[in-house]
């Protein structure tokens, strides 16, 4: 029972003390009555304690009961507790005035003691089921965000296992989307600290951006192994083959976006899959766009996947230092890369060092972990 006790507490404001007097008779049997002769004693005393249901007399002096109605609901403590407003008018404007306010009933003075008597006990009982909904309602939406974070949770390992499965079969050491998920983070941190205006990004869609620069090689797992994997120089035929990987992703995951609809992390892999190999000059593909009409995703991700590409070791390479790698970003700053993102990689290179050291520890883990 609410206020810790076994009886409800209703709390009358009259200024009339027969009328209280009435009002403690009518009720006392049933409810815990605490009577008050204006609107400011029963304020201070709400202060302090709880009620569960107010009889509210509209004529007192001072303060009115439209004004303190009007008080109570502009509490957040108060908004809640039903108001049965008493008055001995019988003017349609009063009454119409007060359940505009809030008021949830209405009784005319002199009063019926069983009708007071029904009237509270039926606005307490519509007060204890809507509580009872209220506390259904906020179970079910716990157990709804639990699954929705489940859910969320293997959509993420889903995306994950893709963009393993398709940097497995391009690279030894499994690193590479790794690495290139944490040089993106540092990028993305930049642009939300220090924002440009051709750079704009906000923090969703820099999540957005983390979450899918995992999934910038799918198309490869479309690619076959003879080109794939083949280390020597790729024929023109072959090198026309292993190209058309951004298109391949992009129709891959076409197909998750037509029946998911507006996702805007889906979106942004799109555009990540299909431009990160467009180039800043117009000389990229697989459409041999430049500037700005590469997404800023693409653009992020050319960056790290280049930088990141540099610093590893391959079958037919083996990995450059860093300081070559800083230079060869900077030198291809306005051809291949966008030159702001490229100035940004020399500014964060003590990040991309820290990220760089942490190759082998990556390598040596079974488990992926992609969380920011």
């Amino acid at each position: 029972m609410p206020g810790g006790t076994d009886k409800y507490v209703v709390l009358t404001v009259d200024d009339d003390p027969i009328i209280l007097n009435e009002i403690l008779e009518t009720l006392k049997y049933d409810y815990l009555v605490r009577p008050f002769t204006s609107g400011e004693t029963a304020l201070a005393f709400l202060e302090e304690h709880n009620a569960d249901l107010i009889l509210l007399d509209h004529h007192m002096p001072g303060m009115t009961g439209l004004d303190l109605l009007q008080i109570l609901q502009n509490n957040p403590k108060t908004h809640s507790i039903p108001v049965i407003f008493l008055t001995g008018s019988a003017d349609n404007e009063d009454e119409v005035h007060a359940l505009e306010i809030g008021a949830i009933d209405y009784l005319l003075k002199p009063f019926n003691p069983s009708s007071l008597l029904t009237r509270v006990r039926l606005q307490l009982e519509l007060k204890e089921h809507r509580h009872h909904l209220e506390e259904l309602v906020e179970a079910r939406t716990e157990e709804l965000q639990v699954l929705y974070e489940k859910l969320k949770q293997r959509d993420r390992i889903t995306l994950d296992l893709l963009a393993i499965a398709s940097d497995m079969r391009d690279h030894e050491t499994g690193t590479h989307i790794e690495c290139v998920v944490l040089f993106t983070k540092v990028i993305v941190a930049d642009l939300l600290e220090f924002p440009h205006d051709e750079h704009v990004v906000t923090e969703q869609y820099g999540n957005d951006i983390i979450d899918s620069v995992k999934l910038h090689d799918l198309g490869k797992i479309g690619i076959p192994d003879g080109v794939l994997l083949k280390q020597g120089k790729l024929t023109a035929q072959e090198m026309r083959i292993m190209q058309a990987h951004p298109v391949l992703g992009a129709e891959m995951l076409m197909q998750a976006i037509t029946k998911m609809g507006d996702d805007s992390m889906l979106w942004t892999a799109y555009e990540i899959i299909y431009g990160h190999h467009e180039k800043w000059d117009g000389t990229g593909y697989p459409m041999g766009v430049k500037g700005t009409l590469i997404p800023l995703s693409a653009r992020i991700t050319a960056v790290v996947d280049v930088f990141d590409a540099l610093t590893s070791a391959r079958p037919y390479k083996n990995a450059w230092p860093a300081e070559e790698a800083f230079a060869y970003i900077n030198d291809n700053a306005g051809k291949h890369f966008d030159p702001y993102l490229a100035k940004m990689v020399r500014r964060r290179e003590r990040e991309f060092r820290e990220i760089l050291s942490k190759k082998e520890a990556i390598a040596s883990r079974t488990i992926f972990d992609f969380s920011r």
